[in-house]
């Protein structure tokens, strides 16, 4: 079962390794203890039961409690499913920025690194045109290159 445990904000990090390194010291029941990124102030702990989860937790610094509820698996599954945003760009494509220093200008795509969500650009409209590398994620595309 999931237990979502109330940690101070911003700490999540700091609760779960000391809550790693007591687990590696005691056997409590607990299987595993995760971070998810996006969820301020709380961390989740799969443990056999909310006894063993309440047990574990007490007395430690920076834990605020344990919401009495467990995580159905489809709540776990839909927490750690990762959500892609970057829509398919290729070579040549016109793109419009989003976010950013560039916000507003429009760019043609030279060249796309989809394992770092990465592309290289050359701004349009300017005097000189240099190559910038950005995310993906900060640009949509507004017209797809020509195929011949």
């Amino acid at each position: 079962m999931f237990f979502v445990v109330k940690v101070t904000s911003g700490q999540e990090k700091v609760a779960a390794s000391m809550l790693q390194n007591k687990l590696s010291k005691e056997q409590l029941g607990i299987y595993s203890i995760l971070v998810v990124k996006g969820m301020r102030g709380y961390i989740i702990v799969e443990a056999e039961d909310e006894v063993a989860a309440r047990s574990f937790i007490t007395k430690e610094r920076n834990i605020r409690g344990v919401l009495p509820k467990p995580l159905s698996d489809e709540e776990v599954d839909k927490l750690l499913t990762v959500k892609s945003y970057a829509q398919e760009m290729h070579n040549g494509d016109t793109v419009e920025f989003t976010s950013g220093p560039f916000k507003g200008y429009k760019a043609k795509v030279l060249r796309v690194d989809e394992a770092k969500s990465d592309m290289t650009v050359e701004l349009m409209d300017v005097v000189v045109p240099i190559p910038i590398t950005t995310k993906m994620n900060t640009a949509r595309v507004i017209q797809k290159a020509q195929k011949s």
